[in-house]
């Protein structure tokens, strides 16, 4: 390891805002980007869930020229959307591209291009498929196209592990970084899979929330009546850049990574195992491998997703994490307004953290009536934001993804 990793900038396209201060002004005024959706297809296919977190139309024609838009899958558009906001936050026109990398990460990638190219297929013929279909439909293909733009030749990847993917693609930036092997990297994730196809799939393994009648408040981390997660969809970058470099060309710094973790429940293909022990793991070795100590992590934004299982081991491992300091540090759970971006939460929770450590202020967690009395211990925020304490602080953002995958993320305030 060579040098400490920074933060020198972020980008976000969300069910909020297609920007990050669009974000988090929405995020502070506790505002929930669920709605019911405008469509024909809710009808058309009977499906039982007919509301999600939705990014706003106009952002892709707003943001990207009419014939780039046709060659990226929604994934890829959101991935350069919110990479371009990112490079510009931090001041980066110009880099080298020997020394530049992407760290990407998507959890299902181009659904609604290889779907469509399906139906494509079946009523006009073979001829009628795009020729660009595979390097849109492809999971690397936000990757790419960001690779492509900023000419990073130092390297550029793409993880794939459910809910965890872009909280990994931090972490493997990080450990690039860490070792010297590039100066800068964009990294992130994006989602755009609400389709037919995955709503109905999801809502057949009873996993999302069917409060069809106030879908403003279905997403409920925590509550003693939440039923399950409400779909999201968008991106976030982060820049991130060894301290050398950034404070070299005078870079603003958000915040440093300390850190991250990793470990895998191998228990159950989509559900998490319940005691969170393994995703106990994970938060410990990201404190460990930062040199951090449970009194000084003032802030957790959670996974939490609101499903009835999945909220209770989580919180029972941030329990165990902190012992005696738990009351101390502040959990939001952010989901409550963005829903649940998949592969894209990560990176969209963790600028979430950085603004927290930026601004002192931990945002707030939506729709809890009544905490769930098996969710115990923690110091959950609610309804509006709360200040967190002066002087050097530090943040963790929690992703578990189907598969068993746990990842976090260690932040230190700057």
């Amino acid at each position: 390891m060579t040098s400490k990793v920074v933060v020198t900038g972020i980008g976000a396209v969300t069910p909020l805002g297609a920007t990050v201060d669009a974000t988090w002004e929405a995020i502070l005024a506790g505002q929930s980007g669920v709605h019911t959706m405008d469509n024909d297809w809710s009808e058309k296919y009977g499906l039982a869930v007919d509301f999600a977190a939705q990014v706003d139309p106009q952002v892709v024609p707003d943001n990207l020229k009419r014939v780039q838009a046709k060659r990226l899958d929604p994934s890829s558009q959101f991935a350069l959307i919110s990479a371009r906001e990112a490079m510009a936050d931090a001041g980066l026109e110009e880099t080298d591209p020997e020394r530049t990398a992407v760290s990407w990460a998507t959890g299902i990638g181009g659904v609604w291009t290889l779907l469509d190219a399906w139906d494509t297929l079946q009523e006009e013929g073979p001829r009628r498929v795009m020729p660009l279909t595979v390097p849109m439909l492809m999971p690397n293909g936000p990757a790419a196209a960001i690779g492509m733009e900023f000419k990073a030749r130092a390297g550029v990847q793409t993880l794939v592990s459910a809910c965890a993917s872009s909280t990994e693609s931090l972490g493997h930036a990080y450990d690039v970084l860490a070792s010297g092997k590039a100066d800068i990297i964009i990294a992130g994730g994006s989602e755009a899979a609400i389709h037919p196809i995955t709503l109905a799939a999801f809502n057949s393994m009873q996993a999302l929330s069917r409060r069809t009648d106030s879908p403003e408040t279905a997403s409920r981390p925590y509550d003693v009546d939440r039923d399950g997660f409400v779909m999201g969809e968008g991106a976030g970058t982060l820049i991130l850049e060894t301290e050398e470099h950034a404070k070299a060309r005078g870079a603003k710094i958000y915040a440093e990574v300390a850190s991250w973790g990793i470990s895998n429940d191998a228990y159950h293909i989509t559900g998490g195992e319940p005691e969170g022990k393994h995703a106990l793991a994970a938060m410990q070795q990201a404190l460990d491998a930062g040199g951090l100590t449970a009194g000084e992590i003032k802030h957790v934004n959670a996974h939490a997703t609101s499903t009835p299982v999945g909220d209770i081991p989580e919180s029972l491992a941030i329990s165990e994490l902190l012992g005696d300091n738990v009351s101390d540090a502040l959990v939001s759970a952010t989901k409550s307004m963005t829903g649940h971006l998949l592969g894209g939460t990560g990176a969209v929770e963790a600028i979430l953290t950085v603004k927290a450590l930026q601004t002192r202020t931990a945002p707030p967690t939506i729709n809890i009536d009544e905490v769930d009395p098996k969710v115990k211990g923690i110091n959950i925020v609610r309804d509006t934001p709360a200040d967190l304490p002066a002087g050097d602080i530090a943040a963790i953002t929690n992703s578990f993804g189907f598969g068993g995958h746990n990842a976090v993320v260690a932040f230190r305030s700057v």
